[in-house]
């Protein structure tokens, strides 16, 4: 089981590379997000094949609805109210997870977010209210807080193999 824990390694690597670098400049460049995305299918083909189909569905819904919700906002108010880095993001964590971990996905990372904003503007009165605050981190936490059920399987393998 190699592949696996290289396929996790990757995993964990690639998300605290994107949310580090979210947090500092505000921006997913597609040299992080495409990679984690391919990686997500990947790993779904040569480790869980019998989910590869939830994670190439987890990739396009997840793609799908941020994309809906970010050109909506767009067109209703002038501006981006989600980075297009976010979209790819979600896509790729739905490739890792499968479709039916992007409604917990999304709201544990908006719970999530909504708590620090709120955290961040009682310790710093000065900070305002439209002030961006980088989602990607949020749905990173999110991904690792449900991403058990994903790697359970593998690990589980991996031990017993060991033991």
């Amino acid at each position: 089981m190699p592949v696996t824990v290289a396929f996790m390694l990757f995993y964990l690597v690639m998300c605290s590379c994107l949310s580090w670098y979210d947090w500092r400049t505000a921006l997913l460049p597609d040299r992080l997000t495409c990679p984690l995305l391919w990686g997500g299918l990947l790993f779904n083909l040569f480790c869980i094949p019998d989910s590869l189909s939830g994670a190439v569905l987890g990739a396009v819904a997840g793609y799908g609805f941020f994309a809906c919700f970010y050109w909506l906002y767009r067109s209703l108010r002038g501006h981006e109210g989600l980075g297009y880095g976010d979209v790819k993001l979600l896509a790729a964590l739905g490739a890792w997870h499968g479709w039916q971990s992007l409604s917990a996905i999304i709201l544990i990372a908006s719970l999530s977010g909504l708590i620090v904003a709120g955290l961040l503007l009682l310790a710093n009165s000065d900070r305002h209210k439209k002030t961006p605050l980088p989602f990607g981190p949020f749905l990173v936490a999110a991904g690792f807080c449900i991403g058990w059920p994903t790697f359970e399987q593998p690990i589980l393998v991996l031990f017993n193999s060991v033991l």
